[in-house]
């Protein structure tokens, strides 16, 4: 749970459950170039998270079908990382009005969580602001996303709500850098590759 003291890799970490992992522009394996990842799950085990930044031209309604009415714009599967491509993890966002616990929703931060898509998709109407669908997840082992955090892989940031939801996904990392200002908000500017600067 967020703001939980945890012993991760032989020391006292708090969870960043239901934050955002930003990749720096040093990191260079194409599977996070450019990428944000809201993390689902931080344990002492290790990660999990999503890739919020990389959607597909498939739509959600083709591989899930009534599922895609409930898709925000826009409606398609999104490339949740490269770990199992072929299983899929759904982000859902309750309506505010929402106060009982929903069946196969499991809280991530706030109104966020992740949603069973074995549950029926009709029954979910009136509770549920929108969801997005992802092929395959993040993974990181025990203390692994520790690690690559140390080695100025990646920017940990709050994730605002509406993150998950954006319209323009391919604009969500330089609008994450952006709205964190100073030195980081130029980072947005950075270019993919230095050597055509």
């Amino acid at each position: 749970m967020f703001g939980e003291q945890q012993r991760i890799g032989g020391r006292s970490v708090e969870s960043m459950t239901g934050q955002l992992l930003v990749a720096t522009p040093t990191l260079k394996d194409p599977n996070f170039d450019r990428t944000v990842v809201l993390l689902v799950a931080h344990e002492t085990g290790g990660a999990l998270g999503v890739v919020l930044n990389r959607a597909t031209e498939v739509p959600v309604a083709e591989v899930l079908g009534t599922w895609g009415e409930l898709a925000g714009d826009p409606a398609v599967l999104f490339e949740g990382g490269p770990v199992q491509p072929e299983s899929a993890i759904c982000l859902a966002r309750t309506r505010p009005d929402v106060k009982k616990r929903l069946s196969g929703f499991h809280p991530v931060s706030g109104a966020l969580g992740t949603l069973d898509l074995s549950a029926d998709p009709e029954r979910l109407r009136e509770s549920v602001a929108g969801i997005r669908v992802f092929a395959g997840y993040s993974g990181w082992s025990a203390g692994q996303l520790e690690e690559e955090i140390a080695a100025g892989s990646w920017f940990v940031f709050d994730a605002l709500p509406g993150d998950p939801f954006v319209e323009r996904p391919d604009d969500l990392w330089a609008m994450v850098l952006r709205r964190q200002g100073d030195i980081l908000a130029a980072v947005a500017h950075f270019p993919p590759d230095v050597s055509l600067n």
